[in-house]
């Protein structure tokens, strides 16, 4: 199962030079770029940890390629995404975000349905990676 989270998670992997494009792009239009990582990629975790600084003067974008690089070095079964910022609206908002690697497996989640008192129905997402079954074994 794909995670799919960011602008372009329903495509294949992004080459490094798709990447650096993307990038170029980004600095192009003035948007500072961070690097995030982290192993739990829940939906409503929306907080990553962040590899080094959010690069606000960077224009070359080879020098975050590198960044990325060393971010994948340190942390190969994470999953790790470049964000974008824009700040000319005087706060930091993501316009841009792209996952640039994934971890050999990816557990994925499922959707559990129960239902409580007078017929309500809930919905919570849950990690197969809690459960540590293998791929195949979850159903």
């Amino acid at each position: 199962m794909r995670l799919t989270q960011g602008t372009f998670s329903f495509l294949p992997d992004l080459s490094d030079e798709q990447i650096l494009k993307q990038v170029e792009y980004a600095l192009d239009k003035g948007w500072a770029v961070g690097i995030e990582y982290t192993d739990d990629p829940h939906p409503r975790n929306t907080f990553w940890e962040m590899h080094g600084n959010p690069m606000f003067d960077l224009q070359d974008p080879a020098g975050v390629l590198m960044e990325i690089k060393d971010c994948r070095k340190a942390f190969p079964n994470h999953y790790i995404r470049v964000t974008a910022f824009d700040s000319t609206h005087g706060v930091e908002s993501v316009v841009l975000s792209f996952i640039v690697n994934r971890p050999q497996d990816e557990p994925g989640f499922r959707l559990v349905r129960s239902e409580g008192p007078g017929r309500q129905i809930h919905y919570r997402i849950e990690g197969y990676a809690a459960q540590a079954k293998p791929e195949g074994a979850r159903y």
